[in-house]
């Protein structure tokens, strides 16, 4: 039954146009194009922000640099991280949100998650381990506002949730200003995704 509601579910949301109009609207001027995989049978949920342009264009999700850093931080490889049935991917907006006039990444649009995340969560009751990839799926999840001081309280939320930062290679100058993060979440995350993939 599960595995059914899953699949109309992922065909809702793949025909999804909430936010057509606003795509239109970006510099880029794309059409939505949702990336989620969704599943029955995984133990880990990797809670992201949105799709970039590379993922949009594969429909692939974390299929950039960004997923190489988070796939060494977890300790899996591709094929692991794309096995359905052991990783669900379902980010806080499923299609690539665009650009602004500067160039620069546009925040998840919240009618994605509101619209859609209570639905999808509940069909998936069997997640034993939750990461909050960034701050926008930090902030829905925990009301957190600080990506820093969340991820740095990660023990407050472990085993069941673990907040991480975005793994953008923009991100590489606050790795090396908080070294704690690959010295002590870093194994404790491989340890535990270990543990959820045997």
């Amino acid at each position: 039954m599960t595995d059914d509601a899953i699949a109309r579910l992922e065909a809702r949301i793949a025909a999804c146009e909430l936010c057509a109009q606003r795509f239109a609207a970006t510099a880029t001027a794309h059409e939505p194009r949702p990336v989620t995989r969704m599943s029955a049978t995984a133990r880990i949920l990797i809670a992201g922000q949105a799709p970039g342009a590379r993922v949009h264009a594969s429909g692939l999700p974390f299929d950039d640099r960004s997923g190489d850093r988070l796939r060494d931080w977890m300790g899996v490889d591709r094929a692991a991280f794309y096995d359905r049935a052991r990783i669900a991917i379902l980010p806080m907006a499923f299609c690539f949100p665009g650009y602004d006039a500067r160039g620069a990444d546009l925040p998840p649009p919240p009618i994605c998650a509101r619209t859609w995340r209570r639905e999808a969560l509940a069909l998936m009751p069997q997640i034993e381990l939750t990461l909050l990839v960034g701050g926008h799926a930090q902030a829905w999840a925990l009301g957190a506002r600080n990506v820093t001081r969340t991820v740095a309280e990660w023990r407050r939320h472990a085993p069941a949730v673990l907040p991480l930062p975005h793994p953008s290679w923009r991100n590489t100058a606050w790795l090396r200003a908080n070294p704690w993060f690959e010295a002590e979440v870093v194994p404790w995350l491989r340890a535990r995704v270990a543990q959820l993939l045997r």
